[in-house]
């Protein structure tokens, strides 16, 4: 077991120095000493991370017909989050250790190390306080006063914007039940222990839909919701035999829940969640009727019946996902007696699309390698690379970051007008014509 869980750690370890040292996830405030469970997404990292988004954003919104987007604000009135209930449960149970004075979360000790008999961190016994509740929204104040009537939350999910536009979004677009509304934002969490890289954070992006439907049809489109996020993971390449469901039971429910499943992901350090889907019934809008005086029920005029529509959630951690992907995607493996690592990520989510590389820099090199550059731009993101090293190295450095295709660009290429193309996966070379470069590349990345 302690060699298992060795291997683990080094295995993470890995993927975190990757991250750095290839400009994918940065360490928040780092000449100052950093800010615990803050990240920073370096250049490659955010066209990752915004692939992935874009990757959700099409397969939730532009491939249907019956979802449609929303970008709400960050603040919000405080009556939304007492209305929601996030101001009287939204808690965790937290203990100290009276001897190092270290913080965690009551639930995860028990669920490490089945008791809170011994600290985690200096491993005395008896040094753990009794649990208390302890609220996770960052509080601030709007205006000059810092006072309870100016209190405001930093938000701690994204769909409560949804709810309380609920009816603008249906009557401006003209929306039948059963329909969704998807958005991508930042949320906040001030959480008691964070760790394990980027997948507990204080400061995150949510990718989450609801979907509104009459109450006789929740358990249909429960399960139609399931199938659906659980195949997306699929297209883009994650290995199956790394993901699993987890139900909640009746104590894991919250408390607008009527049922709720969890997509786990197999990371480095264990099974854990990166997705959940949740029927919420009418919960919410209920509650929003309630505080805010305003009837938030829809009028079917077919049926001819008015009801409060139930809810189905998926909500997916962006940043969590995205690390989901890296960690499936690192691949250690020996070529010729060296080590080769690959990030095998899928094409779509990829940060480069193709590298072009000049064998040489001189000159009249460099110039056609330039003009075969121009010629794959409209491809995605993609780079010129004529630094120091020799082809293979270079290829190694593309192959780190997960370049699906490399283009060389050598001295017979002058004379024939051909490039080679390499292929990360496989890494087998093939000549062909600079006129037909992109519509080849073009294919091979569709």
């Amino acid at each position: 077991m302690e060699k298992q869980q060795g291997a683990t750690s080094d295995r993470m370890q890995d993927i975190i120095s990757l991250c750095k040292r290839r400009g994918f996830i940065f360490p928040n405030s780092e000449i100052y000493g950093g800010l615990n469970a803050v990240f920073d997404y370096g250049p490659l990292g955010v066209e990752l991370k915004n692939n992935v988004k874009r990757a959700w954003w099409d397969a939730m919104t532009r491939m249907r017909d019956d979802v449609v987007g929303l970008d709400g604000g960050i603040l919000m009135a405080r009556r939304i989050w007492q209305a929601s209930g996030h101001e009287e449960v939204f808690t965790d149970p937290m203990v100290d250790c009276t001897n190092c004075k270290k913080r965690f979360r009551a639930d995860h000790v028990i669920e490490d190390y089945g008791s809170l008999d011994v600290c985690p961190n200096c491993g005395m016994k008896g040094t753990l306080t009794e649990p208390r509740q302890f609220n996770l929204m960052f509080k601030t104040y709007m205006g000059p006063v810092e006072e309870d009537a100016a209190l405001i939350y930093l938000r701690p999910e994204t769909a409560q914007s949804i709810y309380v536009n609920f009816q603008n979004v249906q009557t401006s677009m003209r929306k039948r039940l059963p329909f969704g509304i998807a958005q991508i934002g930042k949320a906040f969490r001030n959480e008691i222990s964070p760790g394990n890289f980027t997948y507990r954070t204080r400061e995150f992006e949510q990718m989450e839909m609801q979907y509104f439907i009459p109450p006789e049809e929740e358990e249909k489109w429960f399960d139609y919701w399931r199938g659906q996020r659980w195949q997306w993971y699929l297209d883009l390449g994650m290995n199956e035999a790394h993901m699993q469901w987890h139900p909640h039971d009746a104590k894991e429910l919250a408390h607008y829940a009527r049922a709720a499943v969890d997509v786990y992901y197999e990371f480095p350090f264990g099974f854990k969640e990166i997705e959940g889907i949740h029927d919420r019934t009418n919960w919410d809008l209920r509650r929003h009727t309630e505080y805010s005086g305003k009837d938030l029920s829809y009028f079917d005029d077919i049926e001819k019946r008015r009801y409060i529509p139930y809810i189905i959630e998926t909500s997916v951690g962006a940043d969590r996902s995205t690390l989901a992907f890296l960690c499936d995607a690192y691949h250690e493996e020996v070529v010729e007696d060296e080590k080769r690592v690959v990030l095998r990520l899928n094409k779509r989510l990829a940060p480069i699309k193709v590298a072009v590389m000049p064998l040489s820099r001189k000159t009249e090199l460099a110039g056609l390698a330039h003009s075969v550059h121009d010629q794959v731009r409209p491809l995605g993101l993609t780079q010129y690379d004529d630094t120091g090293g020799s082809i293979g190295r270079r290829y190694r450095r593309q192959d780190e970051i997960g370049t699906p295709f490399c283009v060389t660009v050598d001295f017979d290429s002058l004379n024939d007008n051909q490039v080679t193309i390499r292929d990360r996966d496989t890494m087998e070379q093939r000549r062909v014509p600079i006129a037909e470069l992109r519509s080849i590349l073009a294919a091979d990345l569709a």
